[in-house]
């Protein structure tokens, strides 16, 4: 499972780093410190948090321009998988996205609640990436 650093956790939130430390020393989500005496969130921990507290979506500008792809960064929290497809949800900010994919896509990437992963929509469908992993 993966851990994420207070300062990754509080950009995948879009808050800052204060404002997460602030919400660790008053008990609403819970921290614990790796082997380099770092605090870190679990990433499922941090997917539960964002998903319930998320803020409300904001209204959208008359006149205002979109582009035709839009990549939302979030937190993977909930993967429904049966023998062919998979269900991946995300908690993207405010925003719930919801994608259906091959099972052995969502494998492949390892999707699971509290992994980081990227929404890019064009249209009707919605890709989920997810960065290499670091060795």
């Amino acid at each position: 499972m993966p851990s994420y650093r207070i300062r990754d956790a509080a950009e995948l939130l879009g808050v800052s780093d204060d404002s997460l430390r602030r919400w660790i020393d008053g008990g609403r989500i819970a921290a614990t410190t790796d082997e380099s005496g770092r605090q870190v969130i679990d990433g499922a921990e941090l997917a539960r948090f964002a998903e319930h507290n998320a803020g409300p979506v904001p209204t959208t500008p008359t006149g205002l321009r979109e582009s035709a792809r839009n990549r939302f960064v979030g937190l993977v929290t909930r993967v429904v998988r049966d023998t062919v497809m998979a269900q991946v949800e995300l908690q993207c900010g405010p925003y719930r996205v919801v994608s259906l994919m091959s099972r052995e896509a969502a494998d492949d990437l390892g999707l699971e609640p509290g992994v980081s992963a990227i929404a890019a929509v064009k249209s009707t469908n919605v890709v989920v990436e997810v960065a290499e992993a670091r060795t």
